[in-house]
C-alpha cells in the first residue's frame, strides 16, 4: 500500500436546500465566490497539495460540475479568436489532465459517510484525502497541503480541526481529546453533533480528513446514524476504537461555512479583500454601509 495521498474525494450529491432558489438548477457547488465556483476552489486546493486523482461523488442535476472541468471549446475559439489570452488562461490553467477524473453517482442521499463509501472502488487500497467544497478555507499554505505534509511525518488518519463555540458542538463532529501539544491533536474519540452539554471538547472537525481505506469497511457496516444518515464521524470513531492512530490538525488559516448563506457571504468579501485588483474598490463599498 502506498503511504503518498494521490487521490481526493469530492462529495457534490447534495441538494443545497439552504440556497433556495438558486439552487434550484444548479448545483451549490458552483455557487461563485467572487468568480469561482466553491468546487472550483476545492480542487485546486487538492492540486496545490500534489493530489493527482480527483474522484467526483455526485447525484442526479450535477451535470454542471462536470462541464466545469472539461474543455468548452467554442468558448476557447472564441476567447482565442478576440486576443482575450488572459482570460483563456483562467479557465485552461486549472483543468485536471486528462484520465484524472472520475464521477461515479450517490445513487441515494445517504449522508456524507456513504457519499465516501461510493467511491471505495476508485480509491483501492491506498490513503486519500476527502475534501467538501462547502468549507471554504483562506490560507497561505492551502489546508489540505498542511495536512498531507503533517500525514508525511505521522502517517495516520487526519481530520482538519477548529475550536467552535460550545453552544455550537451540535452543528459538528467533535474530538474527545488525548493529547494536544497545540498543532497535533491525538484523538481518543469523535462524537457527532452532541449536545454543548455532553460534548467532550470545543474542538470540532471541518471538511477536510485524510483517511486509510481501512474507514470502507466500517462504513459498509454502519447502519444510520445522526440525522437517519450514515456519517462519517461514526465511522471514524470506530476506527479509533480498533485502536487506530488519529489525530486532528489545527490548521492555519480561516474557514467559511459556505453551506450557510450568511458564511458565504463573508468568504466573498474575504477573499475579494485578498485580492490586490479589489481590495481597494471592495473597502471603498463597505465603508459605504457604516
Amino acid at each position: 500500500m502506498t503511504t503518498r495521498v494521490r487521490k481526493a474525494v469530492f462529495p457534490v450529491g447534495g441538494l443545497g436546500t439552504r440556497f433556495l432558489p438558486a439552487t434550484k438548477a444548479m448545483p451549490k457547488e458552483m455557487l461563485p465566490v467572487v468568480d469561482k465556483p466553491l468546487i472550483q476552489y476545492a480542487v485546486e486546493e487538492a492540486q496545490a497539495a500534489g493530489i493527482e486523482e480527483f474522484i467526483f461523488v455526485t447525484g442526479r442535476s450535477k451535470t454542471a460540475i462536470e462541464d466545469h472541468f472539461d474543455h468548452s471549446y467554442e468558448l476557447e475559439d472564441s476567447l482565442k479568436g478576440r486576443g482575450k489570452n488572459a482570460e483563456l488562461e483562467a479557465i485552461r490553467s486549472w483543468l485536471p489532465k486528462p484520465g484524472q477524473v472520475a464521477y461515479t453517482r450517490q445513487q441515494e442521499p445517504l449522508g456524507l459517510g456513504h457519499a465516501v463509501l461510493c467511491a471505495r472502488n476508485l480509491i483501492g487500497d491506498e490513503p486519500f484525502a476527502v475534501l467538501l467544497a462547502d468549507d471554504l478555507v483562506l490560507a497561505k499554505t492551502p489546508c489540505i497541503k498542511q495536512m498531507v505534509d503533517a500525514y508525511a511525518e505521522s502517517p495516520a488518519n487526519m481530520v482538519a480541526v477548529m475550536e467552535v463555540p460550545r453552544a455550537h458542538t451540535n452543528r459538528y463532529g467533535v474530538l474527545d481529546i488525548e493529547s494536544d501539544d497545540g498543532h497535533l491533536v491525538k484523538m481518543k474519540g469523535v462524537v457527532e453533533k452532541p449536545k454543548p452539554e455532553n460534548a467532550p471538547s470545543n474542538l470540532s472537525i471541518i471538511g477536510r480528513y485524510i483517511l486509510q481505506p481501512d474507514v470502507f469497511d466500517h462504513l459498509a457496516m454502519l447502519g444510520r446514524g445522526a440525522g437517519n444518515e450514515i456519517q462519517l464521524t461514526d465511522a471514524l470513531a470506530k476506527l479509533i476504537e480498533a485502536h487506530r492512530p488519529f489525530f486532528g490538525l489545527r490548521f492555519e488559516g480561516k474557514r467559511f461555512d459556505c453551506g450557510d448563506k450568511i458564511g458565504f457571504f463573508e468568504a466573498n468579501l474575504a477573499f475579494a479583500l485578498a485580492r490586490p485588483d479589489m481590495k481597494d474598490a471592495i473597502s471603498d463599498i463597505i465603508s459605504q454601509y457604516r
